[in-house]
């Protein structure tokens, strides 16, 4: 049973919602894996939700980690078989069920540069024209990166101009790519998601049998979601909804990598009946550290509006500095180290 006085009223909110959607924004040090774990243990034990029937999605394989041991201590030694896991992991595994695959059908990322070296070399001059193509890494990461936003996006190469070769150049370079990757039975991790949703897109049957088995989902650092990763959890969500997101509109990085934010914004709108939390407390930082950073924070012009409190005392006020260049930077950085070593 939750001890009420063990949380705040925000965090007790995220922790007790029954069934539907809700959207959950937390800030760093709010306590967010806390909740979660605390969540899934509610709905095992208050909602007599079927732990197999969980399912806990996050960006990368050791935060999936860190939240299964935090939930293992919670369970007390019991055998809670919830699954977490990232988004390719899921995917893989929807994708293995249907298609058999293994392991042996991930291409390695040695192999991704090999194939592309090739592809390139085996380039017609029609199609090269005056075009002078290189084989430095650098050149086959970007063209990768490019391949890579086509498919998390769900556009065809027509639709992402490169910055790397001629247009005409990259839509052949994508095609023959994925001939290859096709003739010798591999996928890469983008494939994963691109399969995945077709297969769900394509196949109601298989959709309504995940449906089935993960009737409650929950996603963390929601704000970095992709739109073909967003697609596919709202079908597995789908008909109940029952669809908890929890993460950080102002901790959007990784736009370069197909993340939008603006389907976080944007999930009440696809979820008119969700309901919002606000985790408003920073249990890291001091007050004068958490007001300094809403100041910047607050500059932000596509954010949903929010007011942070420090849990903690005042702290010591916040100095600035300016500095000629790094070199001054770092030798003031030490300086400080050794005298708040010195002062213990």
């Amino acid at each position: 049973m939750l001890d009420q006085n063990s949380v705040n009223k925000a965090q007790y909110r995220a922790i007790t919602h029954g069934a539907g959607a809700m959207l959950v924004l937390a800030g760093p040090g709010s306590g967010k894996t806390f909740v979660v774990t605390q969540r899934i243990k509610y709905l095992i034990e208050q909602h007599h939700v079927k732990p197999e029937d969980i399912l806990v999605i996050t960006f990368t394989k050791a935060a999936a980690e860190e939240m299964q041991e935090r939930f293992a201590k919670l369970s007390a030694g019991k055998c809670n078989p919830v699954y977490f896991g990232t988004f390719h992991s899921v995917f893989f595994q929807i994708l293995r069920h249907t298609y058999r695959f293994t392991a042996q059908n991930i291409i390695r990322e040695n192999d991704k540069y090999r194939l592309l070296s090739q592809i390139i070399r085996e380039l017609p001059d029609e199609i090269l024209g005056q075009a002078q193509l290189d084989y430095s890494t650098e050149t086959l990461q970007n063209l990768l990166s490019e391949i890579s936003t086509v498919k998390n996006n769900g556009v065809t190469p027509q639709e992402v101009r490169s910055a790397t070769v001629p247009q005409a150049v990259f839509e052949r370079i994508f095609q023959m790519y994925k001939q290859e990757m096709n003739r010798n039975k591999l996928i890469d991790f983008d494939d994963m998601l691109v399969y995945c949703y077709e297969l769900l897109r394509e196949r109601p049957d298989i959709l309504g049998a995940w449906q089935r088995k993960y009737r409650y989902i929950l996603v963390d650092e929601f704000q970095d979601i992709n739109q073909l990763q967003y697609d596919v959890v709202r079908m597995l969500a789908a008909p109940e909804d029952n669809l908890f997101i929890v993460g950080d509109d102002d901790q959007s990085i990784y736009r370069f990598r197909g993340a939008k934010p603006q389907i976080m914004l944007n999930f009440e709108k696809d979820y008119p009946k969700a309901k919002r939390v606000v985790l408003d407390a920073n249990f890291r930082s001091t007050a004068e550290i958490v007001k300094g950073a809403g100041k910047v924070i607050g500059h932000n012009k596509e954010r949903f509006p929010k007011e942070i409190y420090a849990a903690k005392g005042a702290g010591f006020e916040i100095l600035t500095h300016e500095f000629p260049g790094q070199e001054e930077e770092n030798a003031c950085i030490v300086d400080k180290i050794k005298a708040y070593a010195a002062k213990g």
